[in-house]
C-alpha cells in the first residue's frame, strides 16, 4: 500500500505566516473594493490562501472580532504633537484634513464607525486631540468638548459626502443644492476654519 503524502503547494511555501496584521489588511482590502457587505470568513480565508478555520486560531471571536478590528485599524489616528506651543491649531487641521482622506479611502468601514461597535478606537483618538488642545491653553473641559466636536464633525461631513457622492465620484441629485454639485472640498474646508476660530482660548 502506497501512501500519498501532500505536499505544500509552492505558494503556501512562499505565503508570509499568518498575523492578525494580515488579516485586517485583507478584510479592508476586501471592503474597500467590494463593499462591508461582501466581507464573509470564507472570502477572507479564499484571499489569504487559507482555510477560514485558520483565521479563528488569531480572531477567536470571529467576524465580530474582525470587524472590531477594521474599526480600530480605520479610526485609531491619533494627532501629532504640535512642534511648538504655537502651532498646535496647524496641527489640528493637519490631522483633520489627514483624517477626513483616511476615511474616505476606507469609506466601507464608515458604518462601523457611527455605531457603537469598538468605542476605544474613536475614544483614543479623541484622547489625542483633546491633549493638543489642552497643550494649546485651552481647560481641560473646553479642550475635550472641542476635541469631539472636531472628530464628530469630520466623521459625520466624511458620512454625508459618501452618501452625497455617486461611484462615479460626481455629486448625485439628491445631495446637489440650488446651486449645483456641491464642492465638498470648500465645504470641508469653510466648515472646519469656523470649528478652529470657535476652538481659540
Amino acid at each position: 500500500m502506497v501512501i500519498m503524502v501532500r505536499q505544500p503547494s509552492i505558494n503556501a511555501q512562499n505565503r508570509p505566516p499568518l498575523t492578525i496584521e494580515r488579516i485586517i489588511e485583507a478584510a479592508l482590502a476586501i471592503v474597500d473594493g467590494q463593499g462591508l457587505g461582501r466581507l464573509t470568513m470564507r472570502r477572507l480565508g479564499d484571499a489569504l490562501e487559507v482555510e477560514a478555520m485558520a483565521i479563528y486560531h488569531h480572531l477567536p471571536r470571529g467576524k465580530e472580532q474582525l470587524l472590531d478590528g477594521l474599526v480600530a485599524h480605520v479610526a485609531v489616528a491619533p494627532a501629532a504633537a504640535a512642534p511648538g506651543a504655537a502651532e498646535w491649531r496647524d496641527a489640528l487641521r493637519r490631522w483633520a484634513v489627514a483624517y477626513r482622506e483616511r476615511l474616505l479611502e476606507h469609506a466601507g468601514v464608515l458604518p462601523l464607525l457611527v455605531t457603537r461597535r469598538n468605542p476605544a478606537a474613536l475614544a483614543s483618538t479623541a484622547a489625542s486631540l483633546r491633549e493638543l488642545i489642552h497643550r494649546g491653553g485651552v481647560p481641560d473641559d473646553a479642550a475635550s468638548v472641542a476635541a469631539h466636536t472636531l472628530l464628530a464633525f469630520v466623521i459625520g461631513h466624511v458620512a454625508l459626502e459618501v452618501r452625497g457622492t455617486g461611484d462615479d465620484g460626481a455629486t448625485t441629485a439628491a445631495a446637489a443644492g440650488p446651486d449645483g454639485p456641491v464642492d465638498w472640498q470648500a465645504r470641508f474646508t469653510t466648515a472646519l476654519d469656523q470649528i478652529m476660530a470657535a476652538v481659540a482660548p
